[in-house]
């Protein structure tokens, strides 16, 4: 019998982020035998160029038709929805949807459904990430979307966070404490910011490592995870 009710996971940027997102998932999912946890499809697609590269140079390879060879291999199965759990790749979010009926989860946008939600008093929105993703604006655009302001982080926490991206987590799979720390007490003591957005998929697997609790924070990562499971269990009841 061929699988009923799954969903796909366009993952692999970079590989041990997506790790963290489908661990998450799968302790988060309300499962006390083999049979309860959820149907899904991961596609790690490693070798997707870069995104950020892509955003500052659009002369460097695009991630785009990597992107969109998975959608449109993966809508053939019939998945329920796809989840992407990288940040940056949403700024192709128009084209992937473009091109299948089928809903991809848009991870900026339901964090900051998440920020009105859980923070209905903050007004200063701090997003870090990298440098492709504040360059893009997607985040930017959600928060004046939704009437929020948005704060940027100035040029010294964006090479710190960009070193703890880069340098730690992608080439050392190792997370920098002090540095992750840092970068969110920077953002609120120095930027005044209300709420910081972890809006890297690799800050949420600092997260996960290494949390910071001192100081509130929206992990972009987590709240795909939620809805992720929200939609998952509800396609699982047949609801």
């Amino acid at each position: 019998m061929t699988m009923q009710k799954f969903f796909t996971i366009i993952g692999g940027m970079g590989t041990m982020a997506t790790e963290s997102y489908v661990h998450q998932l799968n302790l988060r999912t309300p499962a006390h035998a083999d049979q309860e946890y959820l149907n899904y499809i991961l596609v790690n697609h490693a070798t997707v160029p870069d995104r950020t590269t892509y955003i500052l140079d659009h002369s460097q390879p695009s991630p785009l038709p990597s992107l969109l060879d998975d959608i449109r291999q993966q809508s053939q199965l019939g998945p329920e929805f796809f989840a992407l759990p990288c940040n940056t790749a949403h700024y192709f979010y128009d084209d992937l949807q473009a091109a299948t009926d089928i809903p991809i989860l848009h991870m900026p946008r339901e964090a900051v459904k998440e920020i009105k939600r859980r923070y209905p008093e903050a007004k200063r929105i701090g997003i870090t990430g990298t440098r492709g993703t504040i360059a893009d604006k997607i985040y930017e655009q959600e928060l004046v979307a939704a009437g929020l302001e948005p704060v940027l982080p100035t040029e010294a926490i964006e090479n710190e966070t960009m070193t703890l991206i880069y340098h730690d987590i992608k080439e050392n799979n190792t997370v920098n404490a002090a540095r992750f720390h840092g970068i969110v007490k920077d953002m609120v003591t120095q930027q005044h910011a209300d709420v910081v957005i972890l809006g890297c998929t690799e800050l949420s697997l600092a997260q996960e490592r290494e949390p910071e609790t001192e100081f509130p924070t929206i992990d972009g990562q987590s709240i795909l995870v939620d809805r992720t499971l929200e939609l998952a269990l509800k396609m699982q009841k047949g609801k």
